[in-house]
């Protein structure tokens, strides 16, 4: 849907350009954003090294761990269906220590991990989500985050006067987010237990 979203706005760009005679505008628009984008990755690829080397000691430095410990009755709380030591939580716990600290390149395959494990306790419907699948790609997309390195990085190449004051803001915001997650989770899991019948699947 996003390709066809682009591809849209692009020909319409391009049809209204060349029916005000402007086609050349086009082409001038695409090389300099085409230099811009290169200019831009550049400069992000040092700030993104630097923080991503900090958040590696951090993990390095048993942060990660110490985050798994705090979360871990919390998990247990929102995956209830989940056996405590099954191999899904340990990875599911991994996944959201790491986003918390903005781990983002370590997160990832803990993700994936986290959703083959849940299929593997998935016995209703394996086309089917179950409950904690659902649960936990809710978490995953709206886990709180501490330190925002992308955005920060993005903000200094943009010229911020002071890139890290979104650092409040976004706590704040992905905090409200992750709340609103795990209510709605909660509401439609009653929702759909009531209309299966007492089953174990969201969608």
């Amino acid at each position: 849907m996003v390709n066809i979203i682009w591809v849209a706005m692009l020909l319409t760009g391009i049809v209204v350009a060349a029916v005000n005679g402007n086609i050349d505008a086009v082409t001038t628009a695409a090389l300099k954003g085409a230099e811009w984008a290169v200019d831009f990755a550049l400069g992000l690829i040092a700030i993104m090294a630097f923080w991503l080397g900090i958040m590696k000691v951090a993990e390095d430095a048993g942060m990660v761990k110490i985050l798994a410990n705090i979360v871990k009755p919390i998990t247990r709380f929102l995956f209830p269906t989940v056996p405590r030591d099954h191999p899904a939580m340990g990875a599911i716990i991994m996944n959201l220590s790491a986003n918390v600290l903005g781990l983002g390149n370590a997160a990832t395959p803990m993700g994936l991990i986290a959703m083959k494990e849940l299929q593997k306790l998935n016995k209703s419907d394996p086309k089917t989500a179950s409950e904690a699948m659902c649960t936990f790609l809710a978490l995953n997309t709206s886990c709180i985050t501490v330190i925002p390195a992308t955005i920060i990085g993005i903000r200094i190449q943009a010229g911020s006067a002071n890139p890290t004051e979104i650092v409040g803001t976004t706590i704040f915001a992905t905090s409200c987010a992750m709340f609103v997650a795990v209510v709605v989770d909660r509401v439609l899991r009653g929702l759909y237990r009531r209309k299966d019948g007492g089953g174990n699947r969201c969608l």
